[in-house]
């Protein structure tokens, strides 16, 4: 099966990557993907945009070539409740697709109920379809609980490729990341693989996540990087691809 997608990707614009987006579409369209997502942190990360920027995107073409971008955006959680730095209308509107996540500069730990309890929040936030990195123990969580909330509500975990990585910040991201696995196959749940990628060559780059997969016999069809059509991820997303891209 062909990888279908990267939906986590930053470029300079984030503060601390270093790529452009035409080099990103670049490295899309040389690793045979189809749909690439643009995702940048949104203002609370030191460093990067204001939220106005997710505003403008709607300025952005949908096909590149044979390559289709998907307008998303990488929101801090900001605290125990799910609340996010980017959730006013104006902000998102043009948005297909957020990401939550558990950022050190904008949350500290709160120890494994409050963690779990402000992932599971957030996924009722408007837009949220991926939670991203569960998957570091500077933020402890309980992961049969938040794949079972994942499950529940409709919402992908990510299997982040650069948490992986020998120079990641986030710790024991491995052995999590294993743990989380096991749930999802026990509970039937989705997840997605992204690269989180920071500079170009990282795009589309899942060889750290593919072995996990490989490794642990996890079923290919609760990957839905795999599938064959968009159909199922566009599901996830909630995202009219006959509109958007004439698919």
């Amino acid at each position: 099966m062909k990888l279908l997608c990267d939906l986590h990707t930053h470029t300079f614009v984030s503060g601390h990557a270093y790529s452009s987006l035409k080099d990103n579409i670049q490295m899309a369209r040389e690793r045979g993907l189809k749909f690439l997502g643009t995702s940048e942190h949104a203002e609370r990360m030191p460093g990067s945009v204001n939220n106005v920027y997710f505003y403008n995107m709607k300025i952005l073409k949908r096909d590149y070539g044979g390559i289709y971008l998907l307008r998303g955006a990488e929101a801090n959680i900001m605290d125990y409740e799910g609340n996010l730095d980017l959730e006013k209308e104006k902000h998102i509107k043009n948005l297909d697709y957020i990401i939550a996540s558990l950022h050190t500069p904008c949350i500290e730990d709160g120890g494994i109920g409050n963690n779990t309890r402000a992932l599971i929040a957030a996924m009722d936030r408007e837009k949220v379809r991926i939670i991203g990195h569960p998957d570091d123990d500077r933020y402890p969580i309980d992961r049969r609980a938040l794949v079972q909330a994942a499950k529940e509500k409709g919402i992908l975990l990510e299997l982040n490729n650069s948490s992986l990585s020998p120079v990641s910040s986030r710790t024991n991201a491995r052995e999590n990341i294993v743990e989380l696995l096991g749930y999802a196959a026990d509970y039937g749940a989705d997840i997605i693989i992204n690269s989180d990628a920071h500079v170009d060559h990282q795009v589309g780059d899942f060889t750290l996540a593919l072995d996990i997969i490989a490794e642990m016999g996890f079923p290919r069809e609760r990957v839905v990087n795999f599938d064959e059509t968009e159909k199922r991820l566009f599901r996830y997303l909630k995202v009219d691809g006959e509109t958007f891209f004439g698919l």
